[in-house]
């Protein structure tokens, strides 16, 4: 990965990276906020050795001094002096704990020693510090003083600097563990967004989207919410993104094959909550909005939706016609869209996969191309049934949705070789509800308000816009998930009350 990659991946895990922050930072926080405050009161003491009055007996002291400053630290650090620090105060602690909150350092080529007490009282921090420094004035005063009887001690200390009261606590130090937890929670963060995009098996680039498939990209549906709601998009004087991307896609399947473009077509996908569906409706709509007599046909026998989204009656339709109940001229229906006719599912019958199979099924969509510019197919997932293979298998080939981020690979995979399996042909691949926030890959950012963008007015209704859209994405995105998730399919007949799920 070079560093374009890295960028790629982070703005595109960007709520990773500040879930994780966030998550350092409060419990950082929580941290700080539960730790008791400590309070250290610092003395200061100065060691010297007896000497004589001659340069080399003041040197020679010196000397002493220095390596009698080594041995003072560990003593001051010690159970012994601790417990006569307690005993001079009064304190209701042991030894070892006063001597846990005790330390001593040696400052290098000196003759001085700091002397540190934390605790929780500042009052108590000071008179620990000062009376441990005395007591141990006395101690080296014992210690040092010879058997002989002389008074004079070989070496003495001196409470150079005695405690005073601390102002504030020195633990915890909130702007530091506040600066090491954001620090910790970006790193945390980052690392984690790259490890879920190595981890990650989801189709979301059109090289490995074309790997799978074997045949190219023929467009990009963004996700929008207002086709979620309203599937079967107006595209009369419409310039949305989402209605240039499926005309994009009808110039596409008519450049497939130039002398002989493939007329009979069938959308699917590896599993459902994928977007054929919708993709199949508005294919057929953008074929038609171009003065084209286009026929939908609903192939998805065991969850049809194309009677919901049009608001066409489903009782009579594709199975109607298979089992010889009514004839293709009863089932066609006529829409509310001009040059559109639908051919909806009928009655879901007991064997969908013998029915589609069946010669009569073959000979229905021959019929249908002899009468019609384009027959455009809905039809059931590929993973959980075979009645999308053996309609592509009857058709001039297979138009293969993948949703963005959402696909797994393998799933597509196998897909693909359902496909293969029955000789289908794979025309070419699609991805629906791609991310519209500028800077992805298969991101749309189309202005049509006029031809000046930068007139007065029309930069802030693109600003806007954009604002709104990137919203109302995010809301959509949110409530598809949920509904695949659930397993749940709007009931309602009138499909402009009902919010349908995507198949």
């Amino acid at each position: 990965m070079n560093l374009q990659d890295y960028t790629k991946v982070l703005r595109a895990r960007w709520i990773t990276i500040c879930a994780a922050t966030l998550v350092a930072v409060l419990a950082t926080l929580a941290y700080t906020l539960s730790t008791t405050p400590q309070y250290q009161a610092s003395t200061q003491l100065y060691v010297s050795a007896s000497a004589g009055s001659s340069m080399a007996d003041l040197y020679q002291g010196n000397r002493l001094s220095q390596e009698r400053v080594l041995s003072y630290t560990q003593l001051i650090m010690g159970e012994t002096l601790a417990q006569r620090t307690i005993d001079r105060l009064n304190l209701s602690i042991s030894a070892p704990t006063l001597k846990a909150k005790v330390k001593a350092t040696a400052k290098p080529d000196t003759v001085l020693i700091d002397v540190s007490v934390l605790d929780t009282s500042p009052t108590r921090a000071r008179d620990v510090a000062n009376a441990l420094s005395d007591e141990f004035v006395q101690m080296v005063r014992e210690l040092e003083t010879p058997p002989s009887g002389d008074p004079t001690p070989n070496a003495r200390v001196i409470v150079e600097q005695r405690a005073s009261l601390p102002a504030k606590p020195v633990t915890p130090k909130k702007l530091r563990n506040l600066l090491v937890g954001l620090a910790l929670g970006i790193t945390f963060g980052v690392g984690l967004a790259l490890l879920r995009d190595r981890l990650d098996n989801t189709i979301k680039d059109r090289e490995t989207l074309e790997g799978i498939t074997g045949a190219g990209l023929v467009g990009s549906i963004p996700l929008d919410k207002e086709l979620h709601r309203k599937p079967a998009l107006s595209f009369e004087g419409n310039n949305s993104p989402v209605a240039e991307s499926f005309r994009k896609l009808r110039t596409n399947l008519q450049f497939l094959a130039v002398d002989n473009p493939p007329r009979v077509i069938v959308t699917t996908s590896a599993s459902p909550g994928e977007g054929k569906s919708t993709t199949a409706i508005n294919i057929a709509l953008a074929l038609a909005e171009a003065g084209n007599n286009v026929v939908l046909v609903d192939g998805d026998m065991r969850r049809p939706s194309i009677d919901k989204y049009l608001g066409v009656v489903g009782a009579v339709g594709f199975s109607t016609v298979l089992s010889g109940a009514a004839s293709l001229d009863e089932a066609l229906q006529e829409t509310g869209f001009l040059n559109l006719t639908a051919l909806t599912s009928g009655t879901t019958p007991p064997n969908p996969s013998e029915l589609l199979g069946s010669r009569a099924a073959t000979n229905i969509l021959n019929e249908l191309r002899e009468r019609f510019d384009y027959v455009i197919v809905d039809s059931s997932p590929l993973l959980a049934v075979t009645d999308g293979a053996i309609l592509a298998a009857n058709s001039d080939g297979a138009l293969v949705m993948s949703r963005y981020g959402h696909t797994k690979r393998e799933n597509m995979a196998h897909g693909i070789a359902n496909l293969r399996d029955v000789g289908a042909t794979v025309l070419g691949a699609a991805f629906t509800m791609t991310s519209t926030r500028r800077g992805t890959p298969y991101s749309y950012n189309y202005g049509y308000y006029s031809n000046d963008r930068h007139a007065p007015g029309n930069q802030s209704r693109v600003a806007t816009d954009r604002a709104i859209s990137d919203a109302d994405n995010a809301e959509a995105g949110a409530s598809l998930d949920a509904e695949v998730n659930n397993g749940d399919i709007a009931e309602s007949a009138e499909a402009n009350k009902q919010v349908p799920r995507l198949s």
